[in-house]
């Protein structure tokens, strides 16, 4: 499960930018076409962030659809696998979004 590892990396980056201010809510942006499971971030979110100035936050996770354009019909359309044909039957597709994974925001306790 490389969720375990992008968690503790967004708690690694998060911690190592606020220092001991603690933080209410984190948000992030996961692209369905990310390669990674909100669910297992879920999961990971209270083990990572054990002992930290996260401890205790507030998680939210936007999951953006993939989104693709055919280079052979122009079309733009969205995707939610990696399975990359334009609906004209194209394969010539490029991938311009939902494949991000984003700290969003961070609001800090009062």
């Amino acid at each position: 499960m490389h969720e375990l590892a992008v968690m503790q990396a967004v708690v690694d980056q998060v911690s190592e930018r606020l220092g001991d201010q603690r933080v209410a809510t984190i948000r992030l942006s996961v692209g369905r076409l990310s390669g990674v499971v909100p669910d297992a971030l879920r999961f990971c979110f209270e083990l990572s962030t054990s002992g930290t100035c996260l401890d205790g936050a507030e998680l939210t996770i936007e999951e953006p659809p993939g989104e693709a354009h055919c280079r052979t019909c122009g079309r733009d359309f969205e995707l939610d696998q990696l399975i990359v044909l334009c609906p004209c039957g194209s394969a010539d597709v490029g991938i311009v979004g939902g494949d991000q994974l984003l700290i969003r925001s961070v609001v800090l306790a009062a």
